[in-house]
């Protein structure tokens, strides 16, 4: 424990947790149903409730706040514990349309503790502990129907000081290209102290990835709802620890709320840690666990897959009937469900002929994405069709024109941060995508933090670092090795990540760090409701039948995940089964090479295909049985398996 809170304070809590408690409930300890987890809650002697975190006993979280402060009430300080309620067993199922894992059990041990203020109002902390999760939100109880407004949270993690952190910086809003920032588009910072000043000093955000002592956390925030803002990550110097903090001011919807708003009673997001090994972390399903389940809607239209995508590599200038009509004919060679495309389509195509696209892409059993500006005047982008979706009316007249046409779904881009009326923005286009059966893809977007499983029919967002960005700049090029073999231990471990993976050819003037069958890898070891893929069909032309054919039949719906080995930006190993084939996939993010050993026990059938490189641009495939034991991979490189 800290210096500040010493053998008086613990005195002090354990007064303050026993008086007026029943003496079976003291209140003092939450654990998760098997033991491994244990949380210890107190007031200092400020009234200010903390806990402290173990992992098989191991302090993993050391004085870590809870609490909120409202426009005129402050529930972070001068609390007493009014009382706690006996532990409630929750166990849930539920499915999921896309992602690394179809049907999945939530098993958690649930304690409501409530503190009260001066003021009237109450303070439920409501704590989920299981196998390797531990989350927290708030309730804030008073006269229903009170409106009130939320100013600041004193949520904070206080990492022992061995702690180690792989982040990503958030961005300054408004700044960037067109203003189009922040957009979750910044490398991260790996294997930082916890303290170190984010570059762009505006914190970190989601999910932040930590080790201390033996133990790996991953932190981030889900059931994100429309009447509170995403938040992020600035280290507090007052509470010797990372703290929550709010979106900055510009990012909102025009003339609307940034800070979180509502009525009595109230409630906030899950702030979640998944807390284990690297095994436990990458597996985890926290992030959807705890996101409300979903609305009823037809999901009829919910199908996940590939899709072809011109403008990765072809940019603006092919944005063309002709290119379109082609990249159709991609998609459906390769059995790919959808096309995307891009910017400025209502311009160098326009509605009357794009009707034509969509009826021949249907007529091959592939349906149409089509790309939409989200922007108002947040930023200063001119790519169009542009602001037919600020208000309800505008986009349900929009939506019910793309449903009649038989388009697909939309691209959304270009959003202005994690303000409350932002968040409600999402919200409102989710809601009423659903009601006219559209898929949809947000880019230049916040995180998902779970709404993938509330609203069906969104397939993935980007919020990351992707392709587009290796091929602007051979800097992005040289770092995307590394980066990739980090995503699925950040990013992409809780919510669908559009990357727009997998070139296995060549992108114009930049010289591809990676190996093709690296490449090869990432549809794979990425999730995504639908995979935009980045390569072209003359790069697909140059692939052997076996890469081809391989291709054509990757899932997005996962019914299970293994991860076998790795570690944070150097190396990942991960198998994933669709019925009763598996697909074992690796990257090497560091330049030396490497032999790997791939227990492949797991798969019942062991004979299947591999995917390596043979030093050139083609991958190299050969038949392998139960004698595969080594696999070597070059600089950058990696490898796949069909079993």
């Amino acid at each position: 424990m800290r210096d500040t809170v010493g053998n008086i304070m613990w005195l002090f809590v354990l007064t303050a947790f026993f008086f007026g408690c029943e003496p079976k409930e003291d209140g003092v300890s939450l654990v998760n149903q098997d033991g491994t987890l244990r949380a210890e809650l107190f007031l200092d002697k400020e009234g200010k409730p903390f806990y402290q975190l173990f992992h098989k006993d191991s302090m993993v979280l050391d004085t870590s706040y809870v609490g909120l402060l409202l426009n005129d009430v402050d529930l972070s300080k001068g609390m007493s514990l009014d009382k706690k309620q006996p532990v409630q067993e929750i166990s849930e199922s539920y499915t999921m349309f896309h992602g690394k894992q179809k049907d999945i059990n939530y098993d958690a041990n649930r304690y409501v503790v409530t503190f009260s203020s001066e003021s009237g109002l109450l303070l439920e902390c409501h704590f989920d502990l299981s196998v390797t999760g531990f989350a927290f939100r708030y309730k804030v109880l008073g006269e229903g129907g009170e409106s009130i407004q939320v100013v600041e949270e004193s949520t904070s993690y206080g990492f022992p000081g061995n702690t180690v952190s792989w982040m990503q910086p958030m961005s300054k809003a408004k700044s960037g290209w067109s203003e189009t920032n922040p957009s979750y588009e910044e490398n991260y910072e790996m294997e930082i102290p916890v303290d170190k000043p984010s570059p762009l000093n505006e914190g970190y955000v989601y999910p932040a990835l930590f080790k201390t002592g033996e133990s790996w956390l991953l932190v981030s925030e889900t059931n994100l709802h429309e009447d509170y803002c995403g938040t992020r990550l600035i280290y507090g110097e007052d509470r010797k620890g990372l703290a929550i903090s709010f979106p900055q001011k510009e990012e909102v919807f025009t003339g609307q709320g940034l800070l979180p708003n509502g009525k009595l009673p109230f409630t906030t997001p899950w702030r979640i840690i998944t807390v284990g090994n690297l095994k436990q972390i990458t597996e985890s399903t926290l992030g959807t666990d705890l996101a409300a389940p979903a609305i009823d809607m037809d999901t009829t239209p919910v199908k996940g897959g590939l899709a072809t995508w011109s403008w990765v590599l072809l940019k603006d200038g092919r944005i063309d009937y002709e290119t379109s009509h082609q990249f159709i004919d991609y998609a459906a060679s390769m059995n790919w469900p959808y096309t995307l495309i891009d910017v400025n389509w209502d311009q160098k195509i326009g509605y009357d002929r794009m009707q034509e696209l969509v009826d021949y892409a249907a007529s091959k059993n592939v349906k149409v994405i089509l790309w939409y500006n989200s922007s108002g005047d947040w930023n200063s982008t001119e790519y169009t069709p542009k602001s037919k979706l600020l208000t309800p009316k505008d986009r349900r007249e929009e939506f019910a024109r793309l449903k009649e046409m038989g388009v697909g779904g939309l691209k959304i881009d270009f959003f202005g941060g994690d303000g409350q009326s932002m968040i409600a923005y999402y919200h409102g286009i989710l809601k009423d995508a659903a009601d006219f059966g559209l898929l949809i893809n947000f880019h230049g977007a916040t995180l998902p933090r779970g709404w993938h499983r509330t609203y069906p029919n969104l397939m993935t967002m980007e919020s990351i670092k992707g392709e587009e960005f290796i091929t602007f700049d051979q800097g992005n090029a040289d770092l995307q090795p590394s980066h990739s073999a980090l995503l699925p231990f950040t990013r992409n471990v809780y919510d669908p990540m559009d990357f727009t993976p997998m070139v296995l050819d060549s992108i114009p003037n930049i010289d591809r760090r990676t190996t093709t069958t690296f490449e090869l890898a990432l549809p794979i070891l990425f999730t995504s409701g639908i995979q935009h893929i980045a390569e072209i069909p003359q790069g697909m032309a140059k692939m052997p039948e076996a890469v081809v054919q391989m291709l054509r039949q990757v899932p997005v719906q996962w019914d299970e995940t293994k991860f076998l080995q790795g570690y944070p930006g150097k190396e990942v190993i991960m198998a994933r089964r669709k019925g009763t084939e598996w697909y074992v996939v690796g990257i090497n993010g560091e330049g030396t090479p490497k032999t790997w050993t791939i227990d492949l026990s797991f798969a019942e059938n062991k004979s299947g295909t591999l995917f390596y490189d043979d030093g050139t641009k083609i991958p190299a495939s050969k038949n392998i049985d139960d004698s595969l034991s080594e696999i070597k991979v070059e600089s950058y490189g990696g490898f796949v398996i069909k079993i």
